[in-house]
């Protein structure tokens, strides 16, 4: 059994990796958020020490380490401006650290956390569970096939994902674009690093669109055109899907043929922790293309639209 603790215990994510830490049959120790509304941890772990102080959980940690209880995991579901000081203070603790995506805001980031794991022997993993999702492996076998026997094949991609957000959003660090990494980073990174992994290396990225509540872009990728979409109101859901009380809109196109993703979630982070545990979870350089296309959306000046483009882009554009 594996000895776990955890750093954002009050946020939206941190549950799922409760869950994780539960269904493979490990512990959580010590959690911490400055937050305490986090009654949630009774339903996994409701021996858990908790701490709203940093400093106090560090001592409760080297305490444990002392004891002969050291930790070996810890996961961090912090704010994302936070992750990188997150990760760094659990391998100079003795342990691996698991991280949500982002798992840094900019590629120089990993480069330096590449240096800590050298110099601690520990490891960093980020949870890219796209990449475990049946559909998604299901397409990049798809596009192997068909790339062993056309290798110069460029797919035409379109990707839209609108997830609506209350006002609070706006308010929280997620609105702040020095803490969240912006609308690209923090929603839509998941996208690039699956369209990267099935697709190839990013050749070109053109912004087209870059507000505090929608972005819109082009990527080149070695077998892709992309063309994507992403907002957080629920302005742009489609009425279709506002008919129906659903407040978040997801869709991938190949070549026109839609892909099946919308179930299948539930167990990723599960199989996400049951693979990091064997040894087998995505590291710093699996993460690191993605940082970099979200690092140079950020601070890439939108350039306008250049012929046909997504609807729901020109929508945004008219206003």
């Amino acid at each position: 059994m594996k000895r776990f603790a955890l750093i954002g215990a009050a946020g939206y994510i941190a549950p799922r990796h409760m869950k994780a830490i539960k269904e493979t049959r490990n512990n959580l120790l010590a959690a911490m958020d400055r937050c305490d509304s986090v009654g949630i941890i009774d339903s996994y772990f409701p021996e858990a020490h908790f701490f709203t102080e940093f400093e106090r959980f560090d001592r409760h940690v080297d305490k444990l380490r002392r004891s002969g209880e050291k930790i070996d995991y810890v996961s961090v579901c912090s704010p994302n401006y936070l992750h990188d000081a997150h990760i760094r203070w659990a391998l100079r603790s003795g342990a691996d650290a698991i991280c949500e995506k982002p798992l840094v805001l900019n590629p120089w980031n990993v480069d330096a956390l590449a240096e800590i794991e050298k110099e601690s022997g520990k490891r960093v993993y980020n949870i890219l569970q796209l990449r475990l999702h049946p559909s998604i492996i299901a397409l990049k076998e798809k596009v192997q096939k068909e790339l062993a026997q056309n290798p110069d094949r460029v797919y035409d991609i379109d990707l839209t994902y609108l997830t609506s957000r209350g006002k609070w959003y706006f308010i929280s660090w997620k609105g702040d674009e020095k803490k969240s990494g912006g609308i690209a980073t923090n929603i839509g990174i998941h996208f690039y690093d699956m369209l990267t992994w099935i697709f190839g290396d990013v050749e070109e990225n053109i912004v087209h669109l870059k507000t505090e509540y929608a972005n819109a872009g082009f990527l080149k990728l070695k077998h892709a055109n992309v063309r994507w979409f992403l907002s957080v109101i629920y302005d742009y859901i489609p009425e279709a899907i506002k008919a129906k009380g659903q407040r978040t809109y997801r869709s991938i196109t190949v070549d026109g043929e839609e892909i099946e993703f919308s179930g299948g979630f539930t167990d990723l982070h599960t199989k996400s922790y049951e693979e990091i545990i064997k040894g087998n979870g995505f590291g710093l350089e699996e993460a690191k293309k993605s940082i970099e296309i979200v690092s140079t959306i950020r601070h890439l000046e939108p350039v306008g639209l250049k012929g046909e483009y997504h609807p729901f882009c020109k929508k945004v554009v008219s206003e």
